[in-house]
């Protein structure tokens, strides 16, 4: 007897496969921001700037930016600026540490998500998955006992970077019912780039401090462009692993938990560990307790739909 699948579990479905090919392609993102040269912050600013100018090309998205009400658009522009902090701080990371430590660090946002989603999503509190969340943590101290003394700036950056995460994936949850998935894409990348060409004036007179955070040296300016290799490198950012995957998550938001869609994300060290060791040969620099690390935290993923599964056989 064949089982007749209802319309919301179709969606659902369909909304598991749009996170793991985001998940596929986000684990480029790493390997890209390593093999750019630019600094984090110019190299955000493009990313965002990329996509944003594109999108708005479309009249269908900036009409219905526009046929927005005012509240929301400033929400969805509040939600950017948290994603661009995300970005600057996650290439910061990368910069200050690797890739593979950069990603790994990221797997500590169903933690703060766990906390964050139902204040800010108006979702249940559910202590199991605060548990879940804290599963990751040995997974974290091993990571950090595995990688060299001079990665421990880069690892608590990328820490950082998972509370901006878990911040603005709650707050899109809240409000991806109000639009199309295409013009929050474009309002955030838009105010997204927007704050950084601000900041990244700023962090002109901060001197040193932006040499220690990562994000710009002294030599670089905000608005560097691209040049070689990078040119392209940036596009496959832009459009391959940054415009099409940020859409299908938001479209995968409107029936999965931002929870739940974190913690499939983080299988993302998968891709991106292998690709740093093939294509950057980072294994040489990280010991066996970071894969062992590694290891349980991607686990913990895989613990994820047994753990959280009701008796009626439905995960929750």
């Amino acid at each position: 007897m064949s089982v007749t699948q209802t319309p919301n579990h179709l969606a659902i479905t369909k909304a598991w496969i749009q996170i793991h090919v985001c998940v596929v392609l986000w684990g480029f993102t790493a390997i890209l921001g390593k093999l750019i040269t630019l600094e984090a912050l110019p190299l955000v600013l493009w990313r965002m700037g990329l996509v944003a100018a594109s999108l708005f090309l479309l009249p269908m998205v900036w009409r219905t930016v526009l046929a927005l009400k005012p509240a929301l658009l400033l929400a969805f522009c509040g939600i950017g600026a948290l994603v661009a902090m995300h970005w600057l701080t996650f290439y910061g990371a990368i910069k200050l540490s690797n890739a593979s430590v950069a990603v790994t660090c990221i797997a500590t946002v169903p933690v703060f998500l766990s906390l964050v989603e139902p204040v800010l999503a108006g979702r249940r509190f559910q202590l199991k998955e605060l548990l879940l969340g804290l599963m990751v943590l040995p997974g974290i101290f091993l990571v950090v006992g595995g990688t060299p003394q001079s990665m421990n700036t880069g690892i608590i950056m990328g820490i950082v970077s998972a509370m901006f995460v878990a911040l603005f994936a709650a707050l899109n949850k809240r409000f991806i019912l109000r639009a199309d998935p295409l013009s929050v894409t474009a309002i955030e990348m838009a105010a997204g780039c927007a704050l950084l060409a601000v900041l990244g004036l700023i962090a002109g007179s901060l001197g040193a401090f932006a040499d220690v955070a990562g994000i710009l040296d002294n030599n670089t300016s905000i608005f560097a462009l691209p040049a070689g290799p990078d040119i392209a490198w940036m596009a496959i950012l832009a459009f391959g692993c940054t415009l099409l995957p940020f859409a299908l998550s938001l479209m995968a938001l409107r029936h999965l938990s931002a929870y739940a869609s974190a913690l499939a994300v983080n299988l993302e060290p998968i891709y991106a560990i292998i690709l740093a060791a093939v294509l950057l040969g980072e294994q040489q620099e990280l010991s066996a307790r970071f894969y062992l690390g590694a290891a349980i935290i991607i686990a913990v993923v895989l613990i994820y739909p047994w753990l959280m599964r009701s008796p009626s056989g439905k995960v929750a």
